[in-house]
């Protein structure tokens, strides 16, 4: 074995590491209980509450309901951005790796979403603002539709996790065995 394929082997071993790694925190993610995402609070929380934010500013040129629904997409759409940069740029992995911050600020606007009723979740700026979910949803008619528009939204979010854990580790893989994989599948 000559000194680049020990690289390849070892660059590979590292990113199958942090992808079996990445995968098993966002599926514990995934399939914990919503009820306790506050304490479970962590960097990337602080990080999608910043983003959630600048989407009501973002978005308050363009009237009341986009401007609270703004917060939310922002939440989404923007890491979604990056696995989109990262696909068309055919870096597979650091796409794979990004989208699992898709499927958790999915996750993470489910647990919202899904306190619309209840209205037990602290928000920024305390008891005297708006909840955006209670609004949107009321505003819709939909407000008696909230467990199950929030289940929904939620197993979206489990979905793009697991794709992202499959096709990180996948994508891990030297391009040999990446080959072998689709062969296997093929027969």
């Amino acid at each position: 074995m000559n000194p680049s394929e020990s690289h390849t082997h070892s660059v590979s071993a590292g990113k199958l590491i942090g992808a079996l790694i990445l995968g098993w925190y966002f599926i514990s993610y995934a399939f914990g209980d919503p009820s306790h995402a506050l304490e479970n609070w962590n960097f990337i929380d602080n990080v999608d509450l910043v983003i959630h934010e600048a989407g009501h500013f973002i978005f308050m040129f363009f009237g009341q309901f986009l401007q609270v629904l703004g917060g939310s997409f922002l939440q989404v759409i923007l890491p979604a951005i990056f696995t989109g940069y990262f696909f068309v740029r055919r870096q597979y992995f650091s796409g794979s790796i990004v989208a699992f911050w898709v499927g958790q600020n999915i996750i993470n606007v489910a647990t919202y979403l899904g306190d619309a009723v209840r209205q037990q979740l602290p928000l920024l700026g305390g008891d005297s603002v708006m909840h955006d979910w209670n609004y949107l949803l009321s505003q819709m008619n939909l407000l008696n539709y909230t467990d199950s528009i929030a289940s929904f939204v939620h197993g979206s979010g489990v979905i793009v996790i697991i794709a992202a854990a499959i096709s990180s580790i996948f994508f891990s893989l030297s391009d040999e065995r990446r080959q072998a994989v689709l062969n296997f599948f093929k027969k």
